[in-house]
């Protein structure tokens, strides 16, 4: 299995993403509410939620992959169903097709029992880049 992207640093410590699931084609991360990912009219941005499910997304695929494979996100829609103010969201992935170039996903993102927001992705599967030398 190859080893997964951590959430440690990057955007997803930016945003606050805590990715504590990954396995066998799922994943599981939540973000908590706070005055940083509100929009101006103090409801969680839409953008925090979509951010949740591409690294959602992107760890269930990885989960799924060779050693040598990569993925990236090629498309990503989501449908929100109701606003957040404050809390924990919590989103479930899991990969409903893996072919050999191309992987398809959907979450869930849910704010205690409330279904808040639906994903349906697509990412691409491809080798894994070599690393980039300063030549």
């Amino acid at each position: 299995m190859p080893k997964t992207p951590s959430n440690d640093a990057g955007f997803g410590q930016l945003v606050g993403i805590d990715m504590y699931e990954r396995r066998d084609g799922l994943s599981h991360c939540r973000l908590t509410v706070r005055p940083e990912v509100l929009n101006p009219h103090g409801v969680l941005h839409g953008a925090a939620m979509y951010a949740l499910a591409d690294n959602g997304m992107g760890a269930a695929v990885y989960s799924r992959l060779a050693e040598e494979e990569s993925c990236a996100t090629i498309e990503i829609t989501i449908v929100y169903l109701a606003p957040v103010f404050e809390g924990v969201i919590d989103c479930e992935t899991r990969v409903i097709q893996k072919g050999k170039r191309v992987a398809a996903l959907e979450s869930e993102i849910r704010n205690g029992e409330r279904l808040v927001a639906k994903a349906l992705g697509t990412f691409a599967i491809f080798p894994q880049p070599r690393a980039r030398t300063n030549d």
